[in-house]
Formats: C-alpha cells, sequence, structure tokens
C-alpha cells in the first residue's frame, strides 16, 4: 500500500551537507511533516538514494550538486530553489570538516579548507537565505556545531577554529535576526554517531550502540524539527545533544 503524503507545508527545508547519517535523517524528518526537502552535496550523484527514499515514503525532495564555499555557486542555488521551488522557510547548515592533525604538521591549505567547509560556507549560505527570510519576516536558520566549537582539544586546531567561528557567527545572527523575525539556532552534537565511518574507524565506540551510548541521527534530527517548531516567546539559541554516557 503507498505511503500516505504528509499535509502541504508552504515551503522548503533547505539542507546544505545532506550525508547518509544526520543531514539525511533531518532532510526526512522534515519532509515527513510536507516539506520539500532540498538537499545539497558537492556530487548530486550521492544524493539520489537519499531523495528516491523520502519520495518512496510520501515526501517531496530536490537535490542540488553545489560547492557550499563557493559564492557564485551558493547565490545561484538559492535563486534556482526560490524561483522554481518554494520559499526557504528552513535552513539547516551541516557541514563537518572534522580532520584532526597535530598544529606541527598542520598545512596552511588544509587549514584554510577547513574553515572554508565548516565556517565560510556557513556564512555564504545563510546570509543568502536570511535575505529572503528577513524579507517574509519569517524563518529559521539552524547551524549543526560541534565540541569543537566550545573547547578546542589537542590534535584538532583547524576544526576547532572553524567551529568557534561557526558558533560566533551563529550567535552574532541571533542577536541580529531574532528581533526580525528570524529564528537562528546553534546544535552542540557532543559525540560519536551512528555512521558508517564510526562503524569501521571506531569500532569499540561502535559497540556501545546496543547500550544507547551514540547519537541516533533520527534522534537528532527530532531536535532540528522541535527548535523549528518553537513558538517564538520561547526560542531556543543552543542546544547541546550527547549520549546519557558520554563524558563532558
Amino acid at each position: 500500500m503507498p505511503a500516505t503524503p504528509a499535509p502541504r507545508q508552504s515551503g522548503v527545508a533547505l539542507v546544505i551537507g545532506a550525508g547518509d547519517s544526520t543531514g539525511g535523517a533531518i532532510a526526512k524528518r522534515f519532509a515527513r511533516e510536507g516539506y520539500v526537502a532540498c538537499v545539497t552535496r558537492r556530487s548530486a550523484d550521492k544524493l539520489a538514494p537519499l531523495v528516491d527514499e523520502i519520495k518512496a515514503a510520501g515526501g517531496d525532495a530536490r537535490g542540488f550538486a553545489s560547492d557550499a564555499r563557493k559564492e557564485e555557486d551558493v547565490v545561484a542555488l538559492i535563486e534556482q530553489i526560490e524561483r522554481e521551488v518554494g520559499p526557504i522557510e528552513v535552513l539547516v547548515f551541516n557541514i563537518g570538516a572534522n580532520v584532526p592533525c597535530s598544529i606541527l604538521e598542520e598545512t596552511a591549505r588544509k587549514y584554510f579548507k577547513i574553515w572554508e567547509m565548516a565556517c565560510f560556507s556557513g556564512f555564504l549560505n545563510a546570509r543568502e537565505v536570511a535575505k529572503r527570510q528577513v524579507a517574509r519576516g519569517r524563518g529559521t536558520i539552524l547551524f549543526t556545531g560541534a565540541t569543537a566549537g566550545t573547547r578546542g582539544a589537542a590534535g584538532f586546531a583547524a576544526f576547532a577554529g572553524a567551529k568557534h567561528a561557526l558558533r560566533a557567527l551563529a550567535q552574532s545572527m541571533a542577536r541580529e535576526l531574532g528581533p526580525r523575525g528570524i529564528h537562528v539556532g546553534h546544535v552542540v552534537v557532543d559525540g560519536a554517531i551512528d555512521t558508517e565511518f564510526i562503524r569501521t574507524q571506531f569500532p569499540e565506540r561502535y559497540a556501545l550502540k546496543s547500550q544507547d551510548g551514540i547519537l541516533n541521527p533520527d534522534h537528532i534530527a527530532e531536535n532540528y524539527w522541535y527548535l523549528h517548531t518553537q513558538p517564538r516567546d520561547a526560542w531556543t539559541f543552543e542546544l547541546d545533544l550527547r549520549p546519557y554516557m558520554e563524558t563532558w
């Protein structure tokens, strides 16, 4: 029996960095509520399984190839979605770039690239979406942060620098745009997530899954939906998510 489509909402949930884990789960969560899930990666081919899954469940999804670090790509993407699909009611910026390296061995090129991916691209996409949302007087912009955005660990100078900067960007945007009707939030994901990367590279950590010791992407996504649906008299700026056994 075919899935029953969700009641149609009047807009788009745009997920920048819709991978096989958190980003994909967020896209599916919003699609279940009737939003058109517009999802991006640098390679559109990798988005096909996610788009097909959302459509098979009765939702609507569109995949876009976009380099989130390139201003011209970002401007063209937002213009295309607003013109051809609908108003972007929700933006989720979900690019990670967690690449550990000793500061003694870090290269200028890689340090800069990590900043571009984890921070600069967040600025580009959020700026373009915010322009449209402010004109409408409504909207939600959510950034996926990390523990590295609150404290820098040894071997993670580049990632911590980028995530600290992303958190500061989110704070500034929240303070500026909140009074104009835009809910800006920052989600600190503190802990290993149930992904293929964790399963293969950190099997001892993945073994904690049976004890709810790693984060379930669907449960992360539920919190993004919660933030989006908060009434404006009780908006959350920062929400941190971690397994009950995580040390912090």
